[in-house]
């Protein structure tokens, strides 16, 4: 899923509902507006507004009331002018019927449980490749990943075949996303991406255009493929399906690979296969490479630091990497592209240094975090190893 590049974010966005956790700081929803009292002395002349009786005598004024008008709901879009604008925007850039879109958006609600589970963690928490391991490198998700590839693996290895990219791999995205499509979501994605596209909360880096293009491109698929827009569900930031799939990633990469005749990455594991494996392609994947290769890092700061400076962008050759001082396996000695020197905290202790290849970087495409490629290399692995040795 291409979303917020965040540690945490990119933590939450792939962990299990269970595993989520709220964090405080975010923004409310809007403060009711006082309600409006309308009186019958609000008539300008109560005397002659009263209508007579039969006998011509004038009919007493009632008395006094007090009646109370709603307020307009702070949760519903259809009552903002922002959200009407927006649909105007969305109709417009997407070729949509501009009714349809606002009575869509009219049925959004805006949801502060969203807007919680988007906010960075607090400054000072720090990273740790050990505990972010053991939350998708354990037996519930290696069990379910090897039912997983026993049921489909003629199509996990169509799939390689087809696009280069290994079943293990495939495999590791779809177990790390949705532990094989027992949680895809349980927000409506209308929802989702309505509250990040109008109310994305203070405090981070505002990502409200990026979402409010989501909401675009899910009103097109909707339209496309004739779902109602408000039964979808998906994750608390609009993703879909099995890999789980950012609704412009679902229009752009998402395939038909079960040969039905449409693309459903909700209930089709066959679909989610091949389009992880199209995404990986299109993002990269360079076939029979390898994804890391251990690596010792130098001990001299500078040149450490000179290795550390691209991030996970794969800058250096073996040769150079060797110059300054990093140790790699003989494996690595063969190597023709390019590495980047990636660099995984441990909190307290020694970090976790692995020599990423260009098909590491493509894995962070699919999710902007080291740590998640590292985690859908290793579960893949560890799925694929087990599929192969029990009976």
């Amino acid at each position: 899923m291409t979303t917020l590049p965040d540690f945490f974010l990119q933590l939450r966005l792939t962990l299990p509902c269970a595993l989520v956790m709220g964090l405080s700081g975010c923004a409310s929803p809007p403060a009711p507006a006082p309600l409006a009292s309308i009186t019958a002395s609000a008539a300008p002349d109560a005397a002659l507004a009263s209508p007579e009786a039969p006998d011509g005598q004038a009919i007493p004024a009632p008395a006094l009331v007090q009646t109370e008008v709603p307020a307009p709901e702070p949760g519903n879009y259809g009552q903002r002018d922002d959200a009407r604008l927006l649909a105007d925007r969305l109709a417009k850039d997407f070729q949509l019927d501009p009714a349809w879109v606002f009575s869509v958006l009219s049925q959004a609600r805006f949801k502060e449980s969203i807007t919680r589970l988007v906010m960075p963690a607090p400054s000072g928490t720090a990273k740790n490749w050990a505990v972010y391991r053991s939350r998708f490198i354990e037996p519930i998700r290696i069990r379910a990943g090897v039912t997983f590839w026993r049921t489909y693996e003629m199509d996990l290895r169509r799939a390689e075949a087809r696009w280069g990219v290994p079943a293990s791999i495939i495999a590791g995205v779809i177990g790390v996303e949705t532990i094989y499509g027992r949680q895809t979501g349980s927000y409506r994605v209308l929802d989702a991406l309505t509250t990040l596209g109008l109310d994305f909360p203070k405090g981070r880096s505002d990502r409200s255009a990026f979402f409010q293009k989501e909401l675009g491109h899910f009103l097109k698929l909707c339209s496309e493929q004739n779902m109602d827009p408000s039964t979808v569900l998906g994750s608390y930031a609009g993703a879909l399906g099995l890999p789980q799939f950012m609704p412009s990633s679902v229009r752009n990469f998402a395939i038909d690979f079960d040969g039905d005749g449409r693309i459903d990455l909700l209930r089709s594991p066959v679909d989610a296969i091949g389009s992880v494996a199209k995404y990986l392609a299109e993002h990269g994947w360079r076939k029979d490479m390898p994804t890391y290769y251990e690596v010792t890092p130098p001990t001299d700061a500078e040149a450490l630091a000179k290795l550390l400076a691209p991030d996970i962008v794969p800058s250096f050759s073996v040769g150079t990497m060797q110059s300054l001082g990093a140790v790699l396996p003989d494996v690595a000695q063969t190597h023709t592209g390019l590495l980047a020197l990636v660099k995984l905290q441990n909190g307290e202790t020694e970090p976790t240094y692995v020599a990423g290849t260009d098909n590491f970087y493509a894995v962070t495409r699919y999710n902007q975090s080291s740590y998640y490629a590292l985690a859908v290399i290793q579960l893949g692995q560890a799925v694929s190893r087990d599929a192969s040795n029990s009976p």
